[in-house]
């Protein structure tokens, strides 16, 4: 089993080596609140433990030199992150670096034995690939409701046979190493955050529209996760009265109006009425539509899916307008596979936040589409397991 930190000094060390890379003892000491002897104490603690290693001399300062301090090269992250459609499996080193990045499709409906046994197959062919001889931790994203300190889905609306699966246990028991388990949601903020768009940004919120809609909340740079887990679950915010069933059991939810599931849906209605050639010549080739045959019909002007598009990122403008006006974010992060929609998705959210929130609240927000695409959240899946890797015993 991997070493811990003994202490909070330590912890914060660890992860000021884990954002910012390789450091000096020098550079170290000016951005943590400790003498240099005591500062000394705790290096050399680190050093005992095997977590970070020596790394040559720094450049001089003036006078002695110092030593650079890095994190071990051999510790290694595994980021899991299940979506609706398909899963994602990543290594990577201590600074959360990907070393390597496998994708499967994979039916989340087919129940947490089946995804998993996926899931530890694409782990076994990244370790016998090389990057990996073992894992000292493993992050898990899965989309649906998570009660955090048991790492247990709950009731997740869209995934049967989920409810109450112990995934931590079940899977520190296959991989031999700690693991930590969270909304996808949020694992992909805390990827935007540490690599992507919001590098630099304290309280943001992270948009995820794929197959359905959810929301992560980083406040002061940490998730906020509410009470039990459930924090930032917007798809299920009633958008009409009385309006559509969900697949959460109630009405007029914005999953039930927008979303890869709903947007599909709509297209293929729009296909069968005869509104959208291009539509009904897609849904004619590949027997269903998916949210990128809306893209693409987008693309070639087709009036149809762009209407389906502005109509979707009104929806949601109007729920992040309400999120901005309650939270006053610095920053709104677009991500998800139905991002592939693009700049016209993007345009209807901001016009609709811009218009209903109050100027204040909007004057210098940034409304932008999320950087790193597929890899957030194997990223933020390393990083919530390093977090408690690095984290006092």
């Amino acid at each position: 089993m991997t070493a811990r930190p003994a202490n909070a000094h330590q912890a914060r060390l660890l992860r000021l080596l884990r954002d910012g890379g390789p450091n000096s003892r020098a550079q170290l000491g000016d951005q943590v609140e400790l003498s240099r002897s005591k500062l000394a104490v705790e290096i050399d603690r680190l050093l005992q433990t095997g977590l970070v290693v020596a790394d040559g001399l720094a450049a001089s300062r003036g006078g002695r030199r110092s030593h650079n301090i890095r994190l071990a090269p051999s510790l290694r992250f595994l980021g899991v992150d299940i979506g609706a459609t398909s899963v994602d499996v990543a290594v990577t080193n201590a600074e959360l670096e990907v070393l390597g990045h496998l994708t499967q499709p994979m039916d989340v409906r087919e129940g947490p034995v089946a995804v998993f046994e996926q899931a530890l197959a694409m782990a076994a062919k990244l370790r016998a690939s090389g990057v990996a001889e073992g894992f000292d931790g493993a992050g898990i994203g899965v989309p649906g409701p998570v009660r955090f300190p048991e790492g247990v889905p709950v009731a997740p609306p869209i995934m049967p046979g989920w409810d109450g699966f112990p995934v931590r246990e079940a899977l520190s028991q296959e991989l031999g190493c700690p693991v930590m388990v969270d909304n996808d949601v949020n694992i992909m903020a805390q990827g935007e955050q540490h690599a992507g768009v919001a590098r630099a940004v304290r309280d943001f919120l992270y948009v995820k529209i794929g197959t359905g809609i959810g929301c992560g909340v980083v406040v002061g740079g940490e998730v906020y996760r509410g009470t039990n887990g459930s924090a930032g679950d917007i798809g299920h915010i009633q958008v009409e009265v009385d309006g559509r069933p969900c697949a959460c059991g109630n009405r007029g939810c914005l999953e039930a109006y927008f979303g890869g599931s709903a947007l599909a849906r709509d297209a293929e209605t729009a296909a069968r009425e005869g509104r959208s050639a291009q539509l009904a010549a897609r849904l004619e080739e590949g027997g269903e539509l998916a949210a990128r045959d809306v893209a693409a019909a987008a693309t070639a002007g087709d009036a149809v899916a762009l209407d389906l598009i502005r109509e979707g990122g009104t929806r949601t403008g109007q729920v992040i307008a309400g999120l901005v006006s309650f939270f006053n974010p610095g920053l709104v992060v677009i991500g998800g596979g139905v991002t592939g929609l693009g700049h016209t998705l993007l345009a209807a959210i901001r016009t609709q936040v811009y218009r209903q929130s109050l100027p204040l609240a909007t004057g210098n927000l940034p409304i932008v589409l999320g950087e790193l695409g597929p890899t957030a959240g194997v990223i933020g899946a390393a990083r919530l397991t390093s977090d408690h890797l690095f984290s006092p015993a």
